[in-house]
């Protein structure tokens, strides 16, 4: 018998068109504050406010930097910012236990000379009786 296995789980559902809850949720609290401050502000301040909490609330729920969304970007800032930056690392000092040492003795290599000449190359080989 053989099932579908889904593939992309990974992925936030998508609840209203192509915006996951989260996106929706950033855009209707921009919206909700931009009308809000239609209602209380004059036209001209309502447009600039308007202008800025609605860019905010599209760029928090759609941009991402480099694979990463922009609130994770921001969570990751403030922490990186309220951490201490500096690790001191503080050796632990346990007792150490005496333990045997074994000495390996290394046999000597043959030393060898290089020899540039061959007028010397023929005396050292006549000496080690090499023809």
């Amino acid at each position: 018998m053989q099932f579908n296995v889904p593939q992309f789980i990974e992925g936030d559902t998508k609840i209203v068109g192509p915006l996951s809850f989260k996106q929706f949720a950033y855009i209707l609290v921009a919206g909700i504050i931009s009308v809000l401050l239609y209602f209380t502000v004059s036209f001209a301040l309502f447009l600039f406010l308007s202008i800025f909490i609605l860019g905010l609330g599209f760029s928090l729920a759609l941009l991402k930097v480099k694979g990463t969304s922009l609130p994770s970007l921001i969570k990751n800032f403030l922490i990186y910012l309220t951490k201490p930056k500096v690790y001191l690392w503080k050796k632990k000092t346990t007792p150490v236990k005496a333990q045997k040492k074994e000495v390996i003795e290394k046999e000597e290599e043959p030393k060898i000379k290089l020899i540039k000449k061959t007028s010397n190359l023929k005396k050292v080989l006549n000496k080690m009786q090499i023809k």
